[in-house]
């Protein structure tokens, strides 16, 4: 784990106290064959539970939203912990199946829709712990992995945003979240501009069923309570990022020309007055440097 953001676990011994034959008992009791289209890989192992739960420091004052509650063995450590748990879960016979089985307590919601089309404030505005002030809530979840980074951007992007999240997901992508500059893409520039994130541990593919072919990373994301760098328009900050990384391998005066197809000398311009070489690739800018190129580019349309 050298090199990719702050541990602050060490690696634990995993041992599979969950039998692979309980995962298969269940989903033949409810007579759901697994969804390959829907990414799911079920989650078997329970110290990695644990340490997902420990990771999140859940307390019965949280609310927390659980995404792909698949089988709902994570759901159940987390009805345990926090005082409230939204498990939105796509898959109509899993929703159905968790309704049943946690029907002995208040404590859960289940959601059978498809996270993004929600709005995370107004889920968690309806169905959080009351307490007379602006709701706050916690995401903890085993992402699918073909929709992980559109799942971040809709809570990190969101008007009520989460104060904490702790997420599995595919171990690349977990290394490209805490990227460092030289490394970074618009995945790294698009989580850290809204949090801190940090490598929990790493996961075998072992751990689940059925057995993905990648091995898989917890990323703990601290939300900041407003954005890491200030800009007047994100919408726009990240225009100019994705007109950035539109050619990654190219140096940034070309890959930015491309992307918001503007002549090479007014591009070269305008890095100029932002303080950054043209010839740099776009991974090796920090996200202050990013800001430092939109404002200059803002300043452009301004005139």
């Amino acid at each position: 784990m050298r090199g990719h953001g702050i541990e602050t676990r060490r690696k634990p011994k995993y041992s599979q106290e969950l039998p692979l034959a309980q995962a298969k008992s269940r989903l033949r009791h409810l007579g759901i064959r697994v969804a390959k289209g829907l990414g799911q890989h079920f989650l078997i192992d329970r110290d990695v539970l644990e340490t997902i739960v420990s990771a999140a420091e859940l307390s019965p004052a949280d609310t927390v939203v659980e995404v792909g509650p698949g089988l709902g063995m994570l759901t159940e450590e987390l009805v345990k912990k926090s005082g409230k748990v939204i498990a939105v879960e796509v898959d109509s016979k899993l929703a159905s199946a968790l309704e049943r089985s946690f029907s002995h307590t208040h404590q859960l919601t289940v959601i059978n829709a498809d996270v993004l089309d929600l709005n995370p404030g107004e889920l968690v505005r309806d169905q959080a712990l009351t307490s007379g002030s602006m709701p706050s809530y916690k995401v903890v979840a085993n992402l699918p992995y073909y929709i992980a980074s559109p799942i971040l951007r809709r809570f990190l992007e969101a008007s009520l945003k989460p104060v904490l999240m702790v997420v599995m997901v595919q171990k690349e992508v977990g290394r490209s979240i805490v990227a460092k500059p030289g490394e970074m893409g618009l995945l790294s520039v698009g989580v850290q501009l809204y949090g801190r994130p940090a490598i929990v541990d790493y996961v075998p593919a072992r751990s689940f069923y059925p057995q993905p072919k990648v091995d898989s990373a917890i990323v703990r994301i601290d939300v900041y309570p407003r954005p890491a760098v200030d800009v007047t328009d994100i919408s726009g900050f990240f225009e100019v990022v994705k007109a950035g990384f539109s050619t990654p391998r190219k140096q940034l005066r070309n890959s930015l020309s491309l992307g918001l197809q503007l002549e090479v000398p007014e591009v070269i311009d305008l890095l100029e007055q932002a303080g950054i070489a043209s010839q740099r690739r776009p991974q090796t800018l920090s996200l202050e440097e990013w800001a430092g190129v939109y404002r200059a580019f803002a300043s452009r349309s301004e005139q």
